[in-house]
């Protein structure tokens, strides 16, 4: 027995709304999937940013800012080297010099919190590796906007004792990301107003967030009188995280007064 054509339109039109209500329900929930995805999508954009291209942009910025500094401090340094015509003209070559360039380091105040006082250079971080130094270790003032923080009542470059920095691994140009690659050896030269200070790479430590010891005069010798020129540079470890702290340790080699020019170490660096 077949159906009359009444009975199956009245069978299409029951199902018609039915077919309707499903492609409604599949429509919503296909866009609230693409929403899903997009939102995805810029996450993973904001984290890439954040990780790779902000970072890259943001070495670039501070090594550039860097390159800005030595080269004031060149001028500045010519500007007031250069004879005034008033003045008796300089001594003939053959002429005996009455001094001779002292090698004794000298030793600047220090900084007020976020005053950039130096510029670090580490030929093994590549040849454009000039990050600007100032006063102070907090991240809004200093370890983000300006690279490598100096952390208060510690020695100035060149003083007896421990010169204690602080850097990022990660983020904000991430001045310290190649820390754990140092050699022995290595030379570390900061450069400021009066000259170079080159510190030799000595050796790695990670430790506790919370073990200051590493900024004593001596590192982690409590109670001991310093005798020596040290440099402690410390970052997160491992990178990402802060669970410990990776610390640099150097100790001091030379002084290079301004007149003398750059260090014969930093051949190569732009």
């Amino acid at each position: 027995m077949t159906d009359s054509p009444d009975a199956g339109e009245s069978r299409r039109a029951r199902r018609g709304p039915a077919r309707a209500t499903h492609r409604g329900g599949a429509t919503f929930f296909s866009v609230l999937g693409e929403l899903f995805i997009t939102v995805g999508v810029l996450a993973l954009l904001f984290v890439a940013w954040q990780l790779w291209i902000g970072d890259w942009i943001g070495a670039a910025e501070k090594n550039a800012a860097g390159q800005s500094i030595s080269e004031q401090w060149a001028d500045e340094f010519a500007a007031s080297a250069s004879p005034s015509p008033s003045q008796t003209p300089a001594a003939t070559p053959s002429s005996s010099p009455t001094t001779t360039p002292t090698t004794k380091p000298v030793v600047l105040g220090e900084p007020k919190d976020a005053e950039v006082f130096g510029v670090m250079y580490i030929p093994r971080f590549g040849k454009d590796y000039k990050v600007p130094m100032a006063g102070g270790v907090s991240r809004p003032r200093t370890l983000d906007p300006i690279g490598i923080g100096h952390y208060p009542d510690t020695p100035m470059p060149g003083a007896v004792g421990n010169v204690a920095l602080a850097a990022h691994r990660t983020t904000f140009g991430k001045p310290f990301n190649q820390i754990a690659k140092l050699h022995v050896g290595d030379a570390i030269v900061i450069e400021t107003k009066a000259g170079w200070y080159t510190y030799r790479f000595r050796n790695l430590e990670y430790v506790k967030p919370d073990a200051v010891d590493v900024l004593l005069p001596v590192p982690q010798e409590k109670g001991l009188k310093a005798d020596g020129q040290y440099l402690t540079m410390t970052s997160c470890s491992p990178m990402y995280y802060k669970s410990e702290r990776i610390v640099a340790y150097s100790v001091f080699e030379s002084f290079t007064p301004r007149a003398d020019g750059r260090p014969d170490v930093l051949e190569g660096v732009k």
